[in-house]
Formats: structure tokens, C-alpha cells, sequence
């Protein structure tokens, strides 16, 4: 397994296609960096408190590699993913990013194999030997999945512009080329590996659409166009949360080419749309972990400011807080619920329950803003008038900024300093309004896990007991 700094050293050895603020930039950038330690975490394996958790042992060579390279063969692999996601969450404040990539690998190992089964096509074999390289490099794959989609009202081969999904433009004894862009592509400027998956059901004539592949994400043709999000930087009162931050890129497919062996899927119509579907369902899975994650620290930042305005035993400060930790746990215990009821795939992974899924993720996304309503309601107007930083690290500014900053006197001034900081970070910041958007549409919109659970859920026999309770015989 590799360490942070190895992971480090490989992206500034990469090709310069990522474009921020109008330059092409290394992958070290300033405005980059905050993402890079996000993922870095993640090399952090041997920590005592993530020991048996953030490590498993790959099913292809028996080696212990990173979780966020491994596919989940039984229902512990599952609800430890879970687990992990959730802890390292809690230690970066928010999105850990390498979920996707791991995300998109369990889909392949599926649907490759289910595509074999019924069609005799190779592409389970070539998974795996791409996984294995995967696993033994311990890299990090972004999920490339939305595409920008032009006329949302019109399919791929209906569209003006045939390059508003992504397709492929030609096929050669060695390999494709392919032409198009992916959006919302988290950690794109800081991967190692582009994963690109179809995006919906494709019909016949959607062939050309119907294509998964991985290509490095420096490769020829493959150009990045990225805006960087993090908290403000701190001069003064450094804390580990304004450290993080992420980056989302608009990758465009300039004409690239992809060797067959990295081909997964090419013109298999009816497999596109499962393929696209199971993503949607491991990830939302990831985000039953992330979410619980982001509501632990929405908690923690209620209850901490409540205490330090003195109002901790106030009863509708407990509702307030109890109804903070119901939507948290209640979305942990849906991915617990979707893991513990996974079925096995023909390749041997195990799918996550897909209702339980996806009532999780509906509930993180339906109930994030009201998380923050609360939070900004106990929190007061400070966060978003807070004094510059730079005031507070002048001496006779300072005097009056710590006298009249005071609440509960059992506080420290600069603690409350700190804490109010953080809250404008999390509340009033361009950081914090990006994550609020991620809430909601991240891994899919709550319309989405509608169509999902309506679509799945067995309404027929809730009927029969009723038609039984009811007395209905016919």
C-alpha cells in the first residue's frame, strides 16, 4: 500500500491538463492542496483507530490493500465500508472523495460479469486484471459518470451535438477513441485513474453511448477544468477543518484513446443503464457513512455553541438536538439495514439492499437543509458577521473583540473565537454553500431514490395484507 507522500509525488509527475482560474496548473497547486489531504487521510491505514477497518484482503491475490480498493464479497466488507467512511468523514469534516472510486469498481465487478454470462463477451477477465493493478498500486479512481447531456427532454442519439454524452467516435484492432465530457467530477485534478461509466438506460439506438472504460487521468486528449472549493484560509488560528477542502472538475474526451483492455463496456445497450443504476445504488450506499458523518459534526457544532451561549438546558435546545441525531443515525442505520440484506452478484459481490439504500440516502438529502437551519437558529447571526481574522491578531483591536465576544464565562474567549469561526465556515462560507448543494444532489436527487424505491419496492404484498386484514377475497 502506498503512503501520502508516494501518492504525492505521483501526481506532480503527471501531464499538466488541469485548468483552474484561466491557467494550466501542476496538481500541487495552492488551490488544490486542500483536496489533496482530504485524500491523503486515506492513506493513513495503520492508525489504531481505523485498524480492521480501513484495510481488506483483495479476493484476487489474498494481499491486505486499502479498502478503497476492495470489492465487497460478503455483508461484514459492506457495513465495514460503511464504517470506514463514516470515521474518516469525521477527521476531514466532510466528503472523504474516494468513495466513487470504489464505488464504480464494485458496479464493474458486477455488471462485467453479468454481461459475459449473457452475451460472451470478455470484459469480466479484463476487469479483474485492471482491478488487480488497481489493488497492488493502491490508486485512486474518480467515478466519471454525468454527463452534460444537452437537451435533457432528448436521448444520447437524439442530441444536436452527438458529443453531449460520451461515445465512442471509432473502434481500431487495439482500441477506441472516445469524444465527450463528465461533470461534477470530485477529485478529478487529484486522481490517479478516470472511471467512466454511462450515465442512464440507453435504447438500441444508444449503442455508440454505451461505453465504460478507465484511462489515466493525465492521458492524451483528456483535459480537466476545475473549481477548487475549501474553507477561508486561517493566518492566525490554525484548526485541521480549514486545511480540507475538494475539487470538482468538467472533464472533457478530446478524441482519447482507450486500449481494449481497458474497455469494460462498448455497445452493450441493455447493460449500460444497470451498469449506471448500480453505481447510483454502491454510492449511495458510501453516502449512508459520509452523511451520519456530517451530521455527527452538525451535532457537535449545535450542541458545542449552545453551551457556549449558556443555553444548553434549554428544552428546545434537547428537540433541536435530538432531531439532529435522529436523521444521522437513521441514515447509518438504512446502510446498515442495506448491507446486512445484500444479495449476491454472479461475480460474487454483494449488492447492497436497493430500497434500504436508497430510503438512506432520500432521507440525507430531503432533511440536510433543515439540519442547517437548525444549526444557523442556535448558532445566532455571529457567524455570518464575524470580525476578519486579521482583526483579532491586532493587539488593540483584540481587547475589545475577546470582551465583547464573551458568552458563557466558563469559555475562553478564543475558544469562542474558534468556535464561531468554524460555524462561519460551515454556515455563511463558499465552502459551506457548495457542500449544501452536495447534500442534496450528491450521489443522486432525492427524486431519484424516489424512482429507485417506487420502482422496487414490493407494493403488491403490503396489498395482499390488507386485502387479507380487510377480508377481500377477490
Amino acid at each position: 500500500m502506498r503512503t501520502a507522500e508516494e501518492y504525492l509525488e505521483k501526481l506532480r509527475s503527471m501531464r499538466r491538463n488541469v485548468h483552474l482560474n484561466g491557467e494550466l496548473v501542476d496538481r500541487d497547486h495552492p488551490e488544490i492542496m486542500p483536496g489533496i489531504r482530504v485524500i491523503s487521510e486515506t492513506f493513513k491505514t495503520d492508525d489504531p483507530a481505523l485498524r480492521g477497518t480501513a484495510t481488506a484482503v483483495s479476493h484476487l491475490t489474498g494481499k491486505t490493500i486499502n479498502r478503497f480498493c476492495h470489492i465487497h464479497r460478503t455483508t461484514d466488507d459492506l457495513l465495514a465500508k460503511q464504517k470506514m467512511t463514516r470515521l474518516f468523514c469525521r477527521r476531514t469534516g466532510g466528503c472523504i472523495q474516494r468513495c466513487m472510486g470504489v464505488d464504480a469498481l464494485n458496479a464493474l465487478s458486477v455488471v462485467t460479469k453479468a454481461c459475459d454470462d449473457a452475451m460472451g463477451t470478455e470484459y469480466h477477465d479484463r476487469f479483474n486484471a485492471y482491478l488487480e493493478w488497481f489493488q497492488e498500486n493502491d490508486l485512486v479512481g474518480n467515478a466519471a459518470q454525468t454527463d452534460v447531456k444537452g437537451d435533457r427532454s432528448k436521448r444520447p442519439h437524439e442530441q444536436v451535438d452527438p458529443d453531449l454524452y460520451v461515445r465512442v467516435v471509432e473502434k481500431k484492432k487495439d482500441g477506441i477513441v472516445v469524444r465527450g465530457a463528465k461533470a461534477h467530477n470530485t477529485i478529478g485534478p487529484y486522481c490517479d485513474e478516470i472511471i467512466v461509466l454511462p450515465t442512464r438506460l440507453m435504447t438500441p439506438e444508444d449503442r455508440d453511448w454505451s461505453v465504460a472504460f478507465a484511462v489515466p487521468a493525465d492521458a492524451e486528449g483528456v483535459h480537466q477544468f476545475v473549481r477548487a472549493t475549501h474553507p477561508r484560509p486561517r493566518r492566525f488560528l490554525k484548526a485541521p477543518a480549514a486545511e480540507f477542502g475538494a475539487c470538482d472538475s468538467l472533464t472533457v474526451f478530446d478524441d482519447v484513446f482507450v486500449p481494449w483492455e481497458r474497455v469494460f463496456l462498448c455497445g452493450e445497450t441493455m447493460y449500460a443503464g444497470q451498469l449506471a443504476a448500480l453505481f447510483a445504488t454502491y454510492h449511495r450506499h458510501s453516502y449512508t457513512g459520509c452523511k451520519a458523518a456530517v451530521s455527527d459534526i452538525i451535532v457537535g457544532a449545535a450542541a458545542l455553541v449552545a453551551e457556549y451561549n449558556g443555553v444548553t438546558k434549554a428544552p428546545h435546545v434537547r428537540d433541536k438536538l435530538a432531531e439532529l441525531v435522529a436523521v444521522g443515525e437513521l441514515v447509518y442505520a438504512a446502510g446498515i439495514a442495506a448491507s446486512v440484506n445484500a444479495q449476491p452478484s454472479s461475480s460474487g459481490t454483494m449488492v447492497p439492499d436497493i430500497v434500504f439504500t436508497n430510503v438512506g440516502r432520500y432521507h440525507a438529502g430531503v432533511n440536510v437543509m433543515h439540519e442547517f437551519e437548525i444549526l444557523i437558529d442556535l448558532a445566532g447571526g455571529l457567524p455570518a458577521t464575524l470580525p476578519p481574522e486579521d482583526e483579532w491578531a491586532d493587539p488593540e483591536s483584540a481587547r475589545f473583540l475577546e470582551k465583547y465576544i464573551m458568552r458563557n464565562p466558563d469559555v475562553s474567549a478564543e475558544n469562542q473565537h474558534r468556535c464561531f469561526r468554524f460555524l462561519s465556515d460551515m454556515l455563511c462560507s463558499s465552502n459551506s454553500g457548495v457542500m449544501q448543494v452536495a447534500g442534496i444532489h450528491g450521489g443522486g436527487s432525492p427524486i431519484m431514490e424516489k424512482i429507485a424505491i417506487t420502482g422496487l419496492y414490493d407494493f403488491e404484498e403490503k396489498k395482499a395484507i390488507v386485502r387479507h386484514l380487510a377480508g377481500i377475497t377477490s
